[in-house]
């Protein structure tokens, strides 16, 4: 009769682990070549002046309520020649912009009521490739960042008025100063030629006492 394999020794051949694969040393070369692609971000011409972390809503006028914009970094860039400056914020994860618009020298930011880490203002966004009026609110970590922002974004929007009217601002500050230094001279000469003639008045009132209390002279 014919011998049988022992059923465990076939057991042990069946749960043997395979062999690793052995390391030939050999190098086989890539089939396709990636060149490195250079990514633009749009930025290359402007100078970060302000990036903190913070959280962006906007106000939805049809339904009436705060909608969450996205959450990321916000940036206000300055441009290398025209020196205009922009706000700019991606989301952290996806980089999609979730605002991009101008800070102009009409803007203005202002304090939430309910909430001193976060602030709001308007603006006119190209976030979604075509202008739109929003109603923004940014929220950040800590009240030192909601102040650091309104801070630099007020300062921004009063650099960004142009020159000549900042000129005519000056010249007619100048031109006040000069009028009312000239009303404040008229006025203390005024006052002087009063008391030069009440001075003199008394002077001559003095004089026609003294001569009315002289004796008659005899004849």
């Amino acid at each position: 009769m014919a011998s049988k394999e022992p059923e465990h020794e076939h057991r042990e051949d069946q749960e043997a682990p395979a062999a690793e694969d052995e390391d030939t040393g050999a190098q086989v070369a890539p089939i396709v070549k990636l060149e490195e692609v250079a990514v633009s971000t749009g930025e290359e011409n402007e100078d970060p002046i302000l990036d903190l972390k913070s959280k962006l809503y906007r106000f939805d006028k049809e339904g009436n309520q705060w909608k969450e914009r996205g959450a990321g970094t916000v940036k206000l860039l300055k441009h290398k020649e025209t020196g205009k400056v922009r706000l700019v914020m991606r989301q952290s994860k996806t980089l999609k912009i979730c605002a991009n618009h101008l800070v102009l020298p009409t803007m203005t930011v202002q304090e939430h009521a309910g909430n001193d880490k976060s602030c709001l203002w308007h603006a006119s966004d190209y976030a979604d490739g075509e202008l739109k009026d929003e109603l923004f609110c940014i929220r950040f970590a800590s009240v030192e960042n909601c102040k650091t922002f309104m801070q630099m974004f007020q300062e921004v929007a009063e650099s960004q008025k142009p020159k000549e009217e900042n000129k005519d601002a000056s010249d007619a500050a100048g031109q006040l100063e000069k009028l009312s230094f000239q009303e404040k001279a008229g006025e203390e000469k005024a006052v002087a030629k009063k008391e030069e003639k009440e001075t003199k008045v008394d002077t001559e009132k003095s004089d026609t006492e003294k001569k009315d209390g002289e004796p008659a002279s005899s004849t």
